[in-house]
């Protein structure tokens, strides 16, 4: 049964993953919070160096300064690594929880969100769009709260040793914020762009790769290169575009970053001048107006030369916040445009809903015998009418086949079958249950199909076979389907037998073996309901009759066969027939060739 949690689920909850690790991130933040406070004790040592070592000789305090300074450096060493660490793991684990999930929520989505969004666009969500949602939970998240904290104690110990000099970083940080703030709004528009040209290149990329023989036998290489050419040129302008925008707003923080030191260093070396030079303030001319400027910056006392150095090294603690916005923003803009694009999958919602209210276990212990009925069952989709008022019964043990032009309908009652759709109106029972009243999973897994659209895994030729139960179906079991189905003779012959790893999609394979080996897996499955969707169109005559007396001889086993031959169909049980959406002919093939309507034609052409 699909868990609901994530059919409910209508956005993504960021802060739900990363309250599951909040012990680990507050261990991380403390650990960060002792690294930063280690680096805002170093400048004080080295103000103590100057002032009293070098300045005033206390030789005895400098190896209790270089111990310190030693002491800090191990410090920071052990707190930043415990901080990297629990970072880095936290937010694997996240990004790991984040696609599982996302991967669950697009699996609880109904077929026809599936019909109106390609593969490359799902695979970017679910690979790109999550790994930016790791870059803010592994460092860039830790990193942005590092910045904040450590502009905020910088800022302290700045201002407690003059007050006046730390107004300049003040202002320019606020000015680099500003230009931040900006680039962010500029960047957001365009990562969103980028992302969505980026799914529009791995989709064409996916389709030619799948596709590559198709595009070989029509000499269709030169258009496909154009096509994909045109898609990376717009991927690589908006991927210029953004370098614009960071070039553009990047080199003014840039600038701030390199003036303040240079600032700083100008005022503060005039205070310190203040502090030396005794009687200047009656002095005229740039000794006098040097005087004048450098005692506007002391503040109840001369700024000593240990003060100034330490001071700077303060601000040297303030630019590099400064010079990480950039990046910062950078990557901040970008995960901030994953999240949205992941939302707009969050924010759909699944048409076929398991509201059974059948405990899924219990429903299992009763045998589903394969009885079906179509009730005056219509089907719209985009406001045309696909199935229109159809009706019939199959019993138990039961073959149907169906016929019928392409575009008729008849997959379309195997989809429904399968609740792969819900019905417009009617109903379709299941051992006179309807099937909205059943399970999701335990309806599925009642109906085993071969569809038109063979799909093979990139697995060995028994990992196929065994899809779903791969622990539970025993080898036995594996061979005598493959037996059943026609396909021993070719895969026995193989080098490695059923174990032979067969390429996407059955590459490597013609398309009458990919064709009995998922009739092997659909008869592996030993379901009440069996079902073949024009599943022997790419056999020859000969191996097709053979599978048709296979599928005579499997008994209570209800079996629907749609084709296109008349051989396919003409030992059903009942037969009915397709046209624009309604049952024009039922009966058997016998009634049929007497009727002398569609059924008829269709023999008289074949034969």
């Amino acid at each position: 049964m699909y868990n609901r949690c994530f059919i409910m689920e209508t956005k993504l909850n960021l802060g739900k993953y990363v309250r599951r690790y909040a012990v680990l991130y507050s261990i991380a933040v403390i650990a960060m919070g002792f690294s930063t406070w280690l680096d805002m004790i170093a400048p004080i040592i080295v103000q103590h160096i100057v002032d009293d070592v070098l300045i005033d000789r206390q030789m005895d305090l400098l190896k209790m300064l270089l111990l310190g300074i030693l002491g800090i450096g191990v410090g920071r060493c052990v707190f930043q690594y415990v901080k990297e660490y629990i970072c880095d793991w936290c937010g694997s684990k996240i990004a790991s929880e984040v696609r599982i999930d996302l991967f669950r929520k697009i699996q609880s989505l109904s077929a026809n969100f599936f019909d109106g969004i390609n593969s490359g666009e799902l695979m970017s969500r679910v690979k790109d769009d999550v790994d930016r949602i790791w870059d803010i939970a592994a460092f860039m998240g830790i990193l942005i709260a590092e910045v904040l904290l450590r502009v905020v104690i910088t800022t302290f110990y700045m201002m407690r040793m003059n007050w006046k000099l730390s107004l300049f970083p003040l202002a320019l940080m606020v000015s680099a914020a500003i230009i931040a703030i900006r680039m962010e709004k500029k960047l957001d528009v365009v990562f969103g762009d980028i992302a969505q040209e980026n799914s529009e290149l791995n989709n064409t990329a996916a389709e030619n790769l799948a596709g590559v023989r198709t595009v070989k036998a029509f000499a269709r290489e030169d258009f496909e290169r154009k096509k994909f050419h045109r898609h990376n040129q717009k991927y690589y302008e908006l991927n210029i575009t953004q370098s614009k925008i960071f070039v553009h707003y990047n080199p003014m923080v840039q600038m701030i970053t390199r003036l303040l030191p240079a600032i700083v260093l100008f005022f503060g070396g005039l205070a310190v001048i203040a502090g030396r030079v005794e009687k200047v303030s009656e002095s005229t001319g740039i000794v006098g107006a040097a005087y004048s400027i450098g005692k506007a910056f002391t503040v109840g006392h001369d700024m000593t030369v240990g003060e100034l150095l330490a001071f700077l090294q303060y601000v040297g603690n303030i630019v590099w916040p400064m010079e990480m916005l950039g990046w910062l923003t950078n990557g901040f803009s970008s995960a901030k445009a994953s999240v949205k694009r992941l939302n707009k999958i969050y924010e759909q919602t699944p048409n076929i809903l398991d509201e059974s209210g059948i405990d899924e276990e219990l429903f299992n212990q009763f045998d589903v015998n394969g009885q079906i009925a179509f009730d005056k069952v219509t089907y719209e989709a985009n406001g045309r009418k696909i199935l229109d008022d159809v009706s019939f019964n199959l019993e138990e043990g039961q073959t149907l086949g169906i016929m019928g032009a392409t575009g008729s309908g008849k997959t379309t009652i195997i989809n429904l079958l399968k609740r792969m759709y819900d019905v417009s109106s009617g109903k379709i029972l299941l051992d006179g249950v309807d099937i909205r009243d059943i399970p999701l999973s335990a309806l599925r897994r009642s109906i085993a199909c071969v569809m038109q659209d063979i799909f093979l895994f990139s697995d060995t030729i028994e990992g196929n076979i065994r899809l779903g139960e791969k622990e539970t179906m025993p080898h036995s079991l594996v061979i005598k389907s493959l037996q059943r189905a026609k396909a021993w003779p070719f895969v026995s012959k193989m080098k490695e037998g059923e174990q032979t790893v067969i390429g996407e999609r059955g590459i490597g394979l013609s398309g009458g073996q990919k064709q009995r080996i998922t009739i092997a897996r659909a008869l592996a499955r030993k379901t009440p309901v069996l079902v073949l969707d024009d599943s022997t169109s790419a056999l020859d005559t000969e191996t097709e009759q053979e599978i048709q007396e296979v599928l005579n001889e499997l008994t209570g086993m209800t079996k629907i066969i749609i084709g296109h031959r008349i051989s396919s169909v003409r030992k059903a049980d009942k037969i009915i027939v397709m046209d624009k959406g309604k049952i024009v002919e039922e009966g058997t093939h016998d009634e049929l060739l007497r009727l002398g309507g569609l059924y008829k034609e269709t023999y008289d052409s074949q034969h």
